[in-house]
């Protein structure tokens, strides 16, 4: 049997942009995009993205392995670019819209991008991301500008605009073939806000697969309704990317994912399925009328935080049918999900309700998923519920690795595992739980804060002798960074408001503290550690001073001239909210 060999006949590398082609045979009538005005069908998706790709190869000349990034909320390009870069043998890089100029720039730095598009709403960003890499010596990168495609406003960085570059491409160009399924597909950061920041690689193996077993785990069916409120940024929106092409879906996309645009989107187009944080669920019930139905049913796939069980109940009153997932970055999304089995059906909807609120089992793309005891023998523990270890993983839908970074791999792949770094249970039917989070990661939102960070900004402030931060508890977001800080000198104290806005120099706005307490000393172990166990009790009594309320929907003008417009920099802008970086 060895001697059989692998032929083209019958073996084929696997990519998720297979998918598309085998849209347009399929599906190809059928409506691919909507945005706005805009319509496109299957087939003209296709083209689209192979004149894009021709463009990329013979007049921007990018080549096998060149980086191609983009900052761009939910908009055709961003959906369009998924097919068309790997297409021309390129990688994309998704950059997250709400991170600041310093972070954007050690992107596209660290990536050694080659073509950089910006969307018009977030030229002054990327314009003040590209002056700090050109200021650092660096190379900078070719941009183009994304303009509105429903209503263009005629706003460039440069000379080059996304629909002309797509319009001067030849789709019967020949495109390179995908030689190896382990080449890259997509470039991914975790943690863009770090002068290091770590820059997950994605192979076409892992999301194909991730892909394909998403799509049987959420049990998403032919001609779905996909309504894009999760940001295509993150784990390239879960790989439903690739997905809605391989079912021939409807990508329904929106710039502004407020409340009342969302129901009205899922009124309109009969959205079936979309992706959120459970933050998400507390805007919706507010936006909207919390006791009426949605005339049909909308699956919803969510994660970032353990969502609670009352707010399960809620969402799922009104016509919301969700299912719960747990990923990373480094896993192409959802590495697990709670499966719903029929035997739950007649339970109490408060016992769902915390059945659906654990994070569930591996999905088909995984080889393994458990919990080990934190030492050298990586026992897997009891399946009691109760026994807490690390949750690990492997399978061919783990990332490649970090791009140019040994020891975070070292790191991160342990005795054939991919180590979480998050703390566990495993329930006796063999679903997983978790019990806390990997060391001080603060998930605001659904995005990821590293409280070190911003410790090392409090440690600035010239009153400031010593810091801790923590999450707080939040009513919108999940939870907030609060900081706990010592004065430098205890007679002339510290005030709150100088702290807060000290760190907003230094940080993205999510990043910054929503409540600065001072105490004469923080309480440490014999080691001299932080006991920040002690603080997070201490935070979990605390509720921040102002709410936070969705920001009121930006009055758009037309530019009159080809000027450069402004970044949404917004606190928690709700369009930006919904992005995770570990589900």
């Amino acid at each position: 049997m060895d001697q059989l060999p692998k032929l083209a006949a019958n073996y084929a590398p696997l990519s998720p942009v297979g998918f598309l082609p085998r849209a347009n045979a399929v599906y190809g009538d059928r409506a691919s995009l909507v945005y706005g005005r805009v319509r496109f069908t299957w087939s003209q998706t296709h083209e689209r993205c192979r004149r894009l790709a021709s463009t990329l190869l013979l007049t921007l000349g990018v080549r096998r392995n060149d980086v191609v990034s983009v900052l761009a909320p939910n908009v055709p390009a961003l959906y369009e670019m998924h097919f068309a870069v790997p297409m021309a043998g390129a990688v994309l890089n998704t950059v997250n819209t709400r991170l600041d100029a310093a972070a954007v720039a050690a992107i596209l730095r660290h990536a050694e991008a080659k073509l950089f598009f910006v969307d018009y709403d977030y030229v002054r960003l990327a314009s003040d991301a590209l002056q700090l890499i050109a200021a650092a010596g660096a190379p900078v990168p070719l941009v183009a500008v994304i303009d509105d495609l429903d209503r263009p406003t005629g706003v460039r960085l440069g000379e080059l605009e996304y629909e002309a570059l797509v319009a001067h491409g030849d789709p019967t160009v020949e495109l390179p073939e995908l030689q190896d399924e382990w080449d890259a597909v997509t470039l991914n950061y975790t943690s863009g806000t770090t002068s290091a920041p770590k820059g997950v690689v994605y192979s076409h193996r892992g999301a194909y697969l991730s892909t394909t077993s998403l799509l049987m785990s959420w049990e998403v069916g032919t001609e779905p309704v996909y309504l894009w409120t999760l940001p295509m940024f993150h784990c390239n929106g879960w790989t439903f990317t690739w997905g809605m092409a391989a079912r021939g879906g409807v990508n329904v996309c929106i710039r502004e994912n407020r409340p009342a645009e969302v129901y009205r989107a899922i009124a309109r187009y009969g959205v079936t399925h979309m992706c959120c944080a459970p933050v998400v669920f507390n805007i919706l019930l507010e936006g909207g009328d919390a006791t009426a139905r949605l005339a049909k049913p909308v699956n919803v796939l969510t994660g970032g935080a353990p969502p609670p069980a009352a707010l399960l109940e809620r969402v799922e009153k009104i016509g919301f049918n969700v299912t719960h997932a747990y990923g990373l970055t480094e896993a192409t999304g959802p590495a697990l999900a709670c499966e719903w089995r029929a035997q739950w059906d007649n339970l109490p909807i408060s016992e769902r309700a915390r059945l659906k609120a654990r994070q569930g089992v591996s999905v088909l793309s995984l080889a393994d998923a458990d919990v080990v005891t934190d030492d050298a023998a990586m026992a897997r523990v009891p399946r009691d519920g109760k026994t807490m270890g690390e949750i690990v993983l492997r399978g061919s839908s783990i990332m490649k690795g970090y791009l140019n970074n040994p020891e975070a791999n070292e790191k991160a792949f342990r005795g054939g595992w991919f180590m979480t770094g998050d703390v566990g249970v495993v329930h006796p039917d063999g679903y997983i739980e978790i019990k806390d989070r990997s060391k001080d990661v603060i998930i605001s939102g659904g995005e990821n804060i590293c409280s070190k960070e911003v410790e090392e900004a409090l440690f600035r402030h010239p009153a400031v002798a010593d810091a801790a931060v923590v999450a707080m508890p939040h009513a919108h977001w999940g939870e907030t960074p609060c900081a706990f800080v010592v004065a430098k000198d205890k007679a002339a104290g510290v005030c709150e408001d100088d702290v807060m806005a000290f760190c907003r120099k230094r940080m993205a706005r999510f990043m910054v503290p929503k409540k600065v307490v001072v105490w004469d000393v923080l309480p440490r172990n014999a080691l001299g550690k932080v006991e920040k166990v002690k603080l997070r009790e201490e935070a979990r009594k605390l509720v921040p001073a102002v709410a936070v309320a969705p920001p009121a929907q930006k009055t758009k003008g037309k530019p009159t001239t080809k000027t450069v417009g402004g970044g949404r920099r917004d606190e928690h802008p709700v369009e930006q909210v919904m992005a995770m970086s570990r589900l």
